[in-house]
């Protein structure tokens, strides 16, 4: 009798299924695929802050017809790491199963790609969000603001996860430069995240 081999490719899912799946502790989708998934809905707003303002000036600048396809893009590459965090675990799912110390630890540093992925492409987002300030309106800024806290709070997310990894790590060095990384990685975003909801800067103009 043939088998047959059943993949779940995540980002197709329905919304109701993809958090079914990450509800199972049993099952490949978890805490970065839930991290990747905010950051696609963060970026997906920036994209509607973009292309909304784009619609209503006459004649768009280049950067602002830069925002709206580098937002399309990343919000379409940030869909992509859903399922791209379940296959970076694999390894390490199955060097925990063979109980080899030193192929869990290099397994351990290779599932935080993705994390780290989201964590950096995260920083982009906020950076494009900032960039956006000289355009938007009081009629997008609920979507900017949105739009940046759920960008700040997968990159939060994500860095969790990264810091539990490195936790577990027997490698002191690999541990201090892991978390100082992240450390100053999230304090840049938070400073970012902080300056760009001030509505101080443009609620006003």
């Amino acid at each position: 009798m043939e088998r047959t081999l059943n993949i779940t490719i995540y980002k197709n899912l329905s919304i109701d299924e993809l958090t079914k799946s990450i509800t199972d502790p049993e099952n490949k989708a978890e805490a970065g695929s839930a991290a990747a998934t905010t950051a696609s809905l963060a970026v997906a707003l920036l994209a509607r802050v973009s292309q909304y303002e784009f619609a209503q000036i006459k004649d768009p600048d280049d950067k602002l017809d830069w925002f709206v396809r580098n937002s399309e893009i990343l919000r379409d590459y940030m869909v992509h790491l859903i399922d791209e965090d379940v296959r970076c675990r694999g390894p390490l799912r199955r060097a925990l199963k063979e109980g080899d110390d030193r192929k869990i630890e290099a397994s351990r540093q290779a599932a935080v790609s993705i994390c780290l992925e989201i964590v950096n492409m995260m920083g982009k987002a906020l950076e494009m969000a900032e960039g956006l300030l000289s355009y938007v309106q009081a009629e997008s800024y609920a979507w900017l603001e949105e739009s940046v806290i759920l960008a700040y709070a997968a990159s939060s997310a994500a860095s969790r996860f990264i810091l539990h990894m490195v936790s577990l790590s027997p490698d002191e060095t690999y541990r201090y430069v892991m978390k100082r990384e992240n450390e100053i990685t999230m304090q840049e975003q938070k400073s970012m995240h902080d300056r760009i909801l001030s509505t101080d800067l443009y609620m006003d103009k």
